[in-house]
């Protein structure tokens, strides 16, 4: 009761300030932001009852109210920083009702520098909301060049505008925006600072810019300060005897470099000082964010590089460590060690177990990516596998589901691991699960794995095709993402092989002959590849061959015409060839080409071809039409001696080629 009557009058005295607040009075409208301002420092619930009261197109009113006076803005912007200082609601109010031009125009326009400190450490706040659009600040020209002339003026200046940057810094055009204006020597020289965090705020705005543009990372490579360049900047403050959180952030900046190409993979920033640091970060004593920022990194830093992979895999206990992340042992308060200085001494929060988990399962998908001895040392870890099956079904976790479809697609390039974990676990069960509703990143990842698992060797291959694989896998050659058509076409290619004929004439059926030109249309090489693959795999074994060039050799031939009359490259056109030279070892299916002179004429053509690789798959193709065993192969000799055939054979007995001498002499025996 005493609470209600306390909330009671707290409500009736605020309802009174607002009133206030409206008042032309300019000092009782001082009085009222001064009262409001105390009143919602450090509680949620009283920002929700000043946000419900409909103030915040007032306050933005006075923000642009010349006769309020300095002392009044100031007191304005602290209420809006403060309500900044909420919760995503509060900031989704305040950028909802527009309030981010306003603070943007007062740092401009103001010539006091208290005023634009509030406004930038407002905008500061909101800027950190991920739902903030942060185009407002690229779309006005003057905006970046006075923010960056205002970052000498003082230690808080600098702090804020580098964490705008840090968190406006969205897309390459904004990457480009600012360092045409001088971001990277303004950034350069903050590196120098001896305040520590504005060196920290620094090496964040860095990170931001460089991250994944070539172009900015090349000139960070080659920019410095006070004679010392910008890279080992980076490398002094990523020392041990730096803050953990500097020698991360500043291990984050020299990874994303070297990712863009700067810096190279031997180079000893990257071999004997990043990849360390990271390794380092992950041991068990850091706290619960360092360690999952740390592999979160350190997967980034040696995602495609074969020999990080390797070193990363046998320094400082990292896999056994990483394990760590994903046992029970993580939910005991970490202990306090000689020479740490921070530790966690709370059970970690449900959000902390899901970064620690997520950062191990991508680290671990980055360490297994080429390497089959680190594979099957991850795969030793302790219910690894169950960790992962259990990750693909984190429906509320997108970054944990995708870092477990990365984890195991990396380890499903091991033959042995498909052939035993994998069956163990039924990995496939949650993988089709996922690939039936997932988001185009994840299905782009559990499709390639699921190419893998497709392998004639795997065990999971007949139960994936049980479960309704190919019509999901056609569905997937139908999508806008190349990336998604590439990896459906490919695991039906995969299908394909060595298949039951029912099976090959099911993904004929559902594919259909119009979407298998469309795929042999596609402007992605990848994708025209294996779509000549799947018809090689389909047209293998002579019955087959014969059926399915029965049901659909007219369509057959024009798609393999296609890409032989088409502008393609030799490999791709050898595919073609030897899609011919499978439909020539059926039994009726031979006819389809020697009925089509246009065919024979191409065959001959490209004996006498410049490319050996065509010369060779077209020989083998003749060598299949002339086979001696086949019924009505004198007929088929005499039209092909007719064409020229066996004097062209003749003729390439004097290649070099060890391969084409094999098969022109298989083929010339045909004849004898």
């Amino acid at each position: 009761m005493t609470k209600l009557i306390h909330s009671l009058m707290d409500v009736e005295s605020c309802n009174s300030y607002v009133d206030n607040l409206y008042d032309v009075d300019s000092a009782k409208c001082l009085d009222a932001v001064i009262y409001i301002k105390n009143m919602i420092i450090g509680s949620n619930k009283a920002k929700n009852m000043i946000i419900q009261q409909g103030i915040t197109p007032r306050l933005i009113q006075l923000l642009d109210d010349p006769i309020g006076g300095d002392d009044l803005k100031l007191e304005v912007i602290a209420v809006i920083g403060s309500l900044a200082r909420g919760d995503e609601n509060h900031i989704k109010s305040l950028t909802a009702a527009g309030v981010i031009p306003f603070l943007l125009n007062n740092v401009c326009a103001s010539t006091n520098p208290q005023v634009i400190e509030f406004a930038l450490r407002a905008l500061q706040q909101l800027f950190q909301n991920e739902a903030t659009k942060t185009d407002l600040l690229f779309a006005d020209p003057r905006l970046v060049p006075q923010l960056l002339k205002l970052m000498p003026l003082s230690v808080c200046n600098q702090i804020s505008v580098t964490s705008i940057f840090t968190n406006a810094c969205k897309t390459a055009e904004h990457q480009a925006i600012l360092c045409a204006n001088g971001a990277v020597p303004a950034l350069a020289a903050l590196l120098n600072s001896p305040v520590g965090d504005v060196q920290l705020a620094a090496l964040d705005a860095i990170a931001s810019l460089c991250y994944q543009n070539q172009r900015v990372s090349a000139l960070l490579t080659v920019s410095s300060f006070g004679g010392k360049s910008v890279t080992d900047h980076l490398v002094t403050l990523m020392a041990r005897d730096r803050p953990v959180a500097m020698q991360l952030v500043a291990a984050r900046c020299l990874t994303y470099l070297h990712r863009a190409g700067a810096i190279s993979a031997d180079d000893g920033k990257i071999l004997y000082k990043t990849l360390p640091c990271l390794v380092r970060m992950c041991r068990k004593e850091n706290r619960r964010s360092e360690k999952a920022l740390g592999a979160e990194t350190l997967a980034y830093l040696i995602e495609v590089d074969t020999e990080l992979q390797r070193v990363a895999s046998i320094s400082d206990h990292l896999i056994q460590n990483l394990s760590l992340f994903l046992t029970k042992s993580r939910e005991m308060p970490a202990v306090q060690l000689r020479g740490v200085e921070s530790f966690d001494i709370e059970a970690p929060s449900a959000k902390e177990v899901q970064n620690l988990k997520q950062a191990a399962l991508r680290a671990f998908a980055s360490l297994g990516a080429n390497d089959e001895d680190i594979r099957k040392r991850i795969i030793e870890t302790d219910q690894l596998m169950d960790h992962v099956v259990t990750g693909l079904a984190e429906c509320d976790d997108h970054r944990v589901q995708l870092a477990a479809v990365r984890c195991l697609h990396s380890l499903s390039r091991s033959v042995q691991q498909l052939r035993t974990t994998f069956q163990d676990h039924s990995v496939w069960k949650p993988l089709m699960k996922l690939l039936q509703n997932a988001d185009e990143d994840i299905l782009a990842v559990a499709s390639s794995t699921l190419c893998n698992l497709l392998l004639e060797f795997s065990p999971s291959k007949e139960p994936i095709l049980e479960s309704g694989a190919v019509e999901l896998l056609c569905n997937l050659t139908r999508r806008e993402d190349s990336a998604l058509r590439l990896n459906g076409i490919w695991a039906l290619m995969n299908m394909a092989f060595q298949a039951e004929q029912k099976i090959k004439i099911q993904i004929l059926s559902s594919l259909g002959t119009d979407q298998v030109f469309r795929l042999l249309s596609d402007h992605e090489v990848g994708v025209v590849m294996k779509t000549l693959g799947l018809l090689r795999n389909l047209l293998s074994t002579k019955p087959h061959i014969d059926l399915i060039m029965a049901q659909h050799g007219r369509q057959i031939m024009q798609a393999v015409i296609l890409i032989l009359e088409g502008e393609h490259s030799p490999d791709v056109k050898e595919q073609a060839l030897c899609i011919l030279a499978n439909i020539a070892d059926g039994e009726t299916a031979k006819e389809f080409i020697m009925s089509n002179e246009d065919v024979l004429r191409k065959l001959t053509n490209y004996m006498s071809h410049s490319n050996v690789k065509l010369q060779t798959a077209a020989t083998f193709c003749i060598g299949n039409l002339a086979w001696n065993e086949d019924s009505g192969c004198r007929e088929r000799q005499a039209r092909l001696r007719e064409l020229g055939v066996y004097r062209i054979l003749q003729q390439l007995l004097c290649t070099n080629d060890a391969t084409l001498f094999e098969k022109v002499k298989a083929a010339l025996q045909q004849f004898s």
